[in-house]
């Protein structure tokens, strides 16, 4: 019921009154009663007239997680290529289990940042627990929607220790992929239970039984066991709770052991400080105790725990087997290593084993438009990389940007998604160098080795590129590229791969039309615009995955490039001999269309040491 607050009100005018009177809401925990009072900005006590109205919610509080053993708790991750419908199904599992509520709204509800929705990719694993009732007992589903580009498969490694099985999404129309591929060995390897699920069969060019026969020739998996849905539609996705309860094992793990939990993902609250992830392995947890760091050895209170819901819901107790977030006082973000171990301080564990770190594959330089933002631009950095531990950061300096950093990404799409949640969630502007990739340099200088300490250096900033009379042999990345395609461009992408130094491995029909090929291409020939030559000659057909395969020796040279005889720092590359002057010729072209026009002459060139392999002039306006 609404009440109006006094006839002397009316007689102001409207806008007044609103200004006058503040909106208060107060909660009755006995009753689980919300009510809503309006009271005047000078009264220090509550007016007795007020609306309100009865809550429909639970109390976030009245959640008693030990009603849930071991054996009613199942963790599992979605994997998946890009788009086959990942975070299409986490939508439907939430609204079929009460997580959220069943709205048109509802789309890529776990994907939180900007950068995700703006793109209308998953950037950052999500984590939801479910509660689903199955032939008359309640489970507690964990469930972890993970990325499906190639760049972001650190997340999914990580994921996976938090699982004891996966949904392996196949798109009906496109098959198996590449990410697919990829996916898929990455949980074989972790040992879990995978249950296949062919997605989008309510599409008109659908052939879930071309996809199934896929399934079983690739990945040995009998047709029997693939579930088709369709999640947009909600098409026999209870067959998929079902089958998580029935085929993914519980956690190993038991309530009666000492308290250890792995952080597999953090965040930073500017309120309250670092929000870690964790996987209970053992024992329980409440809300008072007194916990440690394996990796820091630091002493700290759990302040709020929970479960993610997928928004936080905080509860008494964790128990051994489930997965939720903590927040214990932790102000800095180096106190929250992703992976890191956390046990009671009066009972110490073993640590677990934690994540291998990731290899990143291309660095940039990342310098502040003003020097002056560095200190606030250092700070964003050191958020960020908590959140996205993948990100190797070291500090640089440059005589054209002043002091700055240079980052180590996964991929060309994870640096851009960096610098693009730098800006959105960090209002941070920043200059970018050009990408380069990592090599390695074998020293014969006996002066160089006891300098450096090792007689083989990595070289990430082009600039410190050792002159060839003091290295014995120069080693570039390598990548095990896999490609699926229709068997009509195989011819196409054969010289595509030719023409960037690839040796073909292997070359597999998946079926009668595609055909899986495994190529080890030099990582630098790859990371620029490879992606986009093989969707463009495939007609958007192909998809493209690579792993780390070590490094090569290779004919690397330095090339730097002068503008009116000067050499520039930030644009200095390293190449292979055979492609250095179709490099500097591209490079040259694109700087004279870039750089505005002066009032003089510019000179841009190429160079390898004192000699100039390509040159454009930039006339005067």
């Amino acid at each position: 019921m609404s009440f109006s607050l006094a006839r002397r009100c009316c007689e102001t005018p409207l806008l007044k009154r609103v200004v006058q009177f503040k909106t208060c809401r107060r909660k009755i925990e006995s009753y689980n009663v919300t009510y809503t009072v309006f009271r005047h900005r000078w009264m220090k006590r509550l007016p007795v007239l007020s609306s309100s109205r009865m809550s429909t919610q639970p109390d976030k509080e009245t959640v008693d997680l030990s009603k849930f053993p071991v054996d009613r708790i199942r963790n599992f991750c979605i994997i998946a290529h890009i788009d086959h419908g990942k975070s299409t199904l986490a939508d439907r599992l939430l609204e079929m289990t009460g997580a959220i509520v069943k709205t048109e709204k509802n789309k890529q509800v776990l994907d939180k940042l900007q950068v995700e929705r703006e793109r209308g990719i998953t950037v950052k694993a999500q984590t939801a627990s479910l509660f689903y009732s199955h032939q008359g007992q309640q489970y507690l589903l964990n469930l972890i929607d993970t990325p499906g580009h190639v760049d972001f498969s650190y997340e999914v490694s990580r994921s996976l220790s938090a699982c004891q099985g996966v949904l392996l999404i196949v798109d009906a129309n496109q098959g198996i992929q590449a990410q697919t591929v990829a996916n898929f060995y990455l949980a074989f390897e972790a040992q879990l239970a995978i249950i296949p699920v062919i997605n989008k069969i309510d599409l008109k060019n659908a052939d879930p039984e071309r996809v199934e026969s896929q399934i079983e020739k690739v990945f040995d998996i009998p047709q029997e066991e693939c579930i088709r849905i369709s999640a947009k539609h909600g098409t026999n996705v209870e067959q998929v709770l079902q089958a998580v309860v029935n085929r993914i094992p519980p956690p190993v793990a038991s309530t009666n052991d000492p308290f250890k939990a792995l952080v597999f993902d953090s965040n930073f609250d500017h309120y309250r400080g670092v929000v870690a992830n964790i996987a209970v392995f053992g024992g329980r947890i409440k809300k008072g105790d007194k916990i440690v760091s394996a990796h820091l050895n630091k002493t700290y209170e759990v302040n709020e725990l929970g479960l993610l819901r997928p928004d936080e819901h905080p509860t008494q107790k964790l128990f051994a087997g489930q997965v939720g977030y903590i927040i214990a006082g932790m102000k800095d973000v180096k106190e929250a290593q992703i992976g890191d171990t956390l046990y009671l301080k009066e009972q110490p564990v073993e640590a677990l084993p934690g994540f291998k770190p990731a290899k990143a594959m291309v660095f940039a330089g990342m310098y502040p438009m003003d020097q002056s933002e560095y200190p606030s631009l250092r700070s964003a950095i050191e958020r960020l990389t908590l959140n996205d531990s993948s990100v190797t950061v070291q500090r640089d300096s440059s005589l054209a940007l002043g002091a700055g950093w240079r980052l180590g990404f996964l991929g060309l799409l994870h640096m851009e998604v960096f610098n693009q949640r730098l800006e959105q969630e960090y209002n941070a502007s920043v200059i970018v160098t050009a990408p380069t990739v990592p090599c390695k340099a074998v020293l014969s200088s006996a002066k160089l080795i006891k300098q450096h300490g090792s007689e083989e250096i990595t070289i990430v900033n082009p600039a410190q590129f050792p002159d060839r009379s003091v290295v014995s042999e120069y080693l570039e990345p390598m990548v095990l590229g896999t490609i699926l395609a229709p068997d009509t461009f195989i011819g196409k992408i054969m010289s595509l791969c030719s023409s960037r130094r690839a040796v073909q491995k292997n070359l597999v029909y998946i079926d009668d039309q595609r055909v899986m090929m495994k190529y080890l291409f030099p990582l630098n020939e790859i990371v620029v615009d490879f992606y986009d030559l093989l969707k463009s000659l495939s007609s958007g057909y192909a998809s493209f995955d690579y792993e780390n395969a070590g490094f090569q020796t290779a004919d690397l040279i330095k090339m730097d490039i002068l503008l009116n005889g000067r050499p520039v720092e930030e644009l200095t590359t390293i190449v292979h001999r055979d492609r250095a002057y179709s490099t500097g010729k591209a490079m040259c072209e694109r700087l004279k269309d870039s750089i505005p026009r002066q009032m003089f002459e510019i000179a841009v060139q190429a160079a390898i040491g004192n000699k100039v392999i390509a040159r454009e002039t930039m006339e005067a306006t």
